[in-house]
């Protein structure tokens, strides 16, 4: 079965061109390396009202987004090689300067997830 990592973070609306800009070049050099997809996703429709939304979730303030992204895999195997290659890559560390960051890391939640049903 494939394996996802996951992440949703909140991203001030006056970062998102800079947001971006910096994941189509992650995108880009994830799926160079081998990842099967890669995706962001802004939240539109996030006041439900059943169970948790992910606006009580993640709780945003006011002028952020919340963005849901992951990456699909072969492997967790697949991914730990993948993602070793992405972090030695030096496109990604210099578009990952800490102090240059368009969202608050330490508001983002991330993991890696087997996946258990797939069509």
């Amino acid at each position: 079965m494939t394996y996802v990592d996951g992440f949703v973070l909140l991203v001030p609306k006056k970062n998102m061109a800079a947001y971006t800009k910096m994941s189509r070049l992650a995108g880009k050099v994830w799926k160079e390396y081998g990842a099967l997809d890669y995706r962001e996703c802004v939240g539109d429709d996030l006041n439900v009202p059943f169970g948790r939304s992910f606006i009580k979730l993640a709780k945003p303030k006011p002028g952020e987004v919340v963005v849901f992204s992951y990456i699909l895999y072969k492997s967790r195997a697949q991914r730990d090689k993948v993602n070793a290659k992405v972090m030695k890559d030096p496109r990604i560390a210099k578009s990952c300067d800490p102090k240059n960051m368009p969202f608050d890391v330490k508001r983002m939640s991330m993991g890696g997830f087997k996946t258990f049903v797939s069509f």
